[in-house]
């Protein structure tokens, strides 16, 4: 297998390399110092990856399962992450396929909660977002930081990006697959705005600020209003009052519909809200 070291990923080191002539992406793990259960539970997040199709997700093609190689295989996705795309200097993708992208990631993460049992991602952020030749998104380590050894609060490492959690998850409470619904949120509001959230602040500013005092990012006035609803929905102080990713995709597609409708079919009068979470009035 030829090798060649990316930039460098929140969990370790990340490579592109030739398996039997295709083309993938090996994920070698900093922290190889797994044992006893956390290394039975490393094995059975490779079993839960491994059994899981779908096209907004990553592709799972093998793992090293015993230390000092601890490593995940994956397919290899060229454009990299939605984080670098939406960031980067001059950034001019259209309103449309940041809708789809949107949806993409619904779609995907749709899949995981609807996994038997649930998969809680939470670590749902626009790094951890790739995007193929096609401009397909798709959702990649999932279910991994379950395995770190500890909190963000707690924690000097780099995987701590307080910017996409949770006010719960960074108040280091119990949470549940919700806290990946406030994750989204941000990212939709990444999307919409092309800006990069709390952007100016140090991580424990964004801990502060958000887990805290109940803060939240600004949206400017000139977003969509629809897909400003459905942000809101998405920051809910109350985790139960969260919409779920079935709700936000029939959502962001009631949104594509009025974005650049067909000229040859008649566009329907557009609604002065879209109620996402069908608990809300």
């Amino acid at each position: 297998m030829n090798c060649f070291l990316l930039p460098i990923g929140s969990y370790g080191e990340v490579y592109r390399a030739d398996w039997n002539g295709t083309e993938v992406a090996v994920k070698k793990f900093l922290d190889q110092d797994f044992y006893g259960d956390a290394l039975d539970e490393f094995r059975s997040e490779v079993r839960i990856m491994r059994r899981l199709r779908h096209p907004n997700i990553v592709l799972f093609m093998g793992a090293v399962t015993r230390p000092p190689n601890l490593s995940i295989v994956s397919e290899y996705l060229p454009r990299g992450s939605l984080y670098k795309i939406l960031h980067r200097p001059g950034c001019q993708i259209d309103e449309k396929r940041r809708i789809k992208m949107a949806i993409d990631v619904a779609k995907g993460m749709n899949c995981l909660h609807t996994s038997v049992p649930t998969i809680v991602h939470r670590d749902l952020k626009s790094p951890n977002l790739l995007v193929d030749n096609n401009w397909n998104v798709k959702v990649c380590d999932f279910g991994l930081s379950r395995l770190k050894h500890s909190t963000f609060l707690s924690s000097k490492s780099t995987a701590g990006t307080p910017e996409w959690m949770a006010p719960e998850v960074l108040r280091n409470e119990q949470s549940n697959e919700k806290c990946d619904v406030y994750s989204f949120g941000v990212i939709l509001w990444e999307l919409a705005t092309l800006r990069m959230p709390w952007g100016g602040m140090n991580p424990m500013q964004v801990v502060g600020a958000v887990g805290f005092q109940d803060r939240r990012l600004d949206i400017p006035k000139e977003i969509d209003p629809l897909v400003a609803r459905i942000i809101w929905e998405c920051w809910q102080k109350d985790p139960n009052l969260r919409p779920s990713f079935a709700q936000l995709t029939t959502a962001l597609k009631t949104v594509q519909r009025l974005v650049s409708p067909s000229p040859e079919t008649q566009s329907p009068p557009v609604p002065q809200e879209i109620w996402v979470n069908s608990s809300t009035p």
